[in-house]
């Protein structure tokens, strides 16, 4: 599927078309005064402001991800890839507080830490700075694993993939590595183009487009969207159905 690019343009293309549905479909963001400017918030701190806010990132990260990949930035793709499956986490986490049984205590607190301001206008430098008590990765993942998956099997890929990427954020030495090559070997600082990692890189970012579709499927499940749900789904089984598992489905309802 790396030769058809087209492919990707064209489900970006409607993942954009979807996000624009979605977001119309609850109140835009108003300006707040912050200092002595302006900025944009939601006023009302919910679900699905947080799902439009992620979708965001999901369509944006997707974009970033192919200019990474054509300039040979493999390490920049990695810890993009890693936030990317971070997102995907978060997306079905907060859809299933309205698919799956309704808000927890562990749902208020992600979102009270979600719409803090990390920089408020009266930060105080010269003290601690105190943080949000947001859910852990590892809770969240537990949630989901007692919620959605309760009588599945014990499946670790998830935080395996998760601790391979991580290599990546974090500059682990044998993910740094793959930056190291060539005649004469050398540390490849201007990107990877043309390398057998870039090849390998791209066979693997399809999995993400294939994860964005499905991100998009929960969190049309979550709004209540049913039409668009369909249209997302028999694009995916259409074009993706290689990518496919018996997991891969939109949250209960």
């Amino acid at each position: 599927m790396h030769a058809l690019p087209a492919l990707r343009t064209q489900t970006l293309t409607l993942l954009e078309r979807m996000f624009q549905r979605f977001a119309s479909g609850i109140a835009p963001p108003v300006k707040v005064t912050m200092l002595d400017h302006f900025v944009y918030r939601y006023e009302v701190k919910s679900i699905e402001q947080a799902l439009i806010q992620k979708l965001a990132r999901v369509v944006s990260g997707l974009h970033a991800a192919d200019v990474l990949l054509e300039h040979g930035f493999l390490q920049e793709l990695g810890a993009l890839h890693r936030i990317l499956d971070e997102i995907g986490e978060d997306i079905t986490f907060l859809a299933v507080a309205r698919t799956n049984g309704g808000m927890t205590p562990m749902h208020e607190r992600y979102l009270e830490a979600f719409y803090g301001e990390q920089m408020p206008p009266d930060l105080d430098v010269s003290k601690p700075v105190k943080g949000y008590d947001s859910p852990s990765r590892k809770e969240i993942r537990k949630y989901l694993k007692r919620v959605l998956m309760a009588d599945a099997p014990a499946n670790f890929a998830d935080a395996a993939i998760a601790k391979a990427y991580g290599g990546y954020v974090h500059a682990a030495s044998q993910n740094t590595m793959d930056m190291y090559g060539g005649d004469p070997p050398r540390f490849h600082l201007r990107g990877m183009v043309g390398t057998p990692m870039q090849h390998d890189h791209a066979e693997g970012s399809w999995n993400y487009i294939y994860r964005g579709l499905l991100a998009f499927e929960t969190a049309a499940k979550a709004f209540g969207d049913a039409a668009g749900l369909k249209v997302l789904r028999d694009y995916r089984l259409e074009h993706f159905a290689e990518f496919a598992a018996p997991s891969d489905a939109p949250v209960a309802g």
